[in-house]
């Protein structure tokens, strides 16, 4: 069975730049699930390739499992309404962390182009772009409503599209600044520049990860209504008995 890690709208991930990725509500608050969620004007729809149910549908107090209405009484009306409530009341909370996630990896990278000594036009284009993968990337944030936006190859495909848009940038401008040390002479400099700009990624990694902890006591904060969602799922079941497991919160 697929185990999906739970950000935005359960599954999303906070944020992805360069090799690195923030912290999120499987690690911090251990939610996870096997479905994917979209929300919708009307209902929120939970799917998944495999077990059955594939497909859990719910809005306004009713229940759907793969196509088959469930029956509920005034109870569990009232405690899957209070599910749908609670969830469409996160989706914005979590998008909020997300995009102070961006914030938080734009000025980290910032400041680690700014202890490179890169050339100034080399600072300028990088800032430009900085800006421009951000705003693309909080715009996404803003928009998406299913955690299908982000799984597998989009994910992978938007990491690519950053690394692929500002780590030859810096490459380059750390080459150049090499090959002028050589040519100069100074042939350790010349070979610790060379060294900086073949391993730009590995060396950046464990730096932003730490940086982007600043955004762990946010997270944190989310943890309560996740739990309170797997609480009121409890006692729900779909079309053929079977416990409504949408999500789990580990030990």
């Amino acid at each position: 069975m697929r185990r999906c890690r739970l950000s935005l709208l359960f599954l999303l991930p906070l944020f992805a730049a360069l090799p690195l990725q923030a912290q999120d509500l499987a690690s911090t608050c251990r939610a996870t699930s096997s479905y994917d969620v979209t929300l919708r004007p009307g209902s929120v729809l939970f799917d998944r390739p495999g077990p059955a149910p594939t497909r859990v549908e719910l809005g306004q107090g009713t229940l759907r499992t793969d196509g088959v209405a469930v029956s509920l009484n005034a109870e569990e009306q009232d405690r899957l309404s209070l599910f749908e409530r609670d969830l469409r009341a996160l989706a914005p909370r979590v998008r909020n962390v997300a995009q102070h996630g961006v914030d938080i990896a734009v000025q980290g990278l910032r400041e680690e182009a700014a202890g490179m000594g890169l050339g100034a036009d080399t600072r300028v284009e990088l800032d430009g772009r900085l800006q421009t993968d951000a705003a693309s990337l909080k715009q996404r944030i803003a928009t998406s409503n299913s955690t299908h936006d982000w799984q597998g190859g989009a994910m992978d495909r938007t990491i690519s599209q950053i690394e692929g848009d500002l780590l030859p940038l810096i490459a380059a401008d750390l080459g150049q600044q090499a090959l002028d040390a050589a040519l100069g002479g100074d042939l350790q400099t010349a070979t610790t520049l060379r060294d900086r700009a073949a391993n730009l990624a590995t060396q950046l990694e464990p730096r932003m990860r730490q940086r982007m902890q600043a955004l762990r006591p946010q997270v944190e904060a989310l943890c309560p209504a996740i739990r309170q969602l797997a609480t009121l799922q409890q006692g729900l079941h779909d079309s053929r008995g079977r416990p409504l497991d949408l999500l789990q919160i580990g030990h």
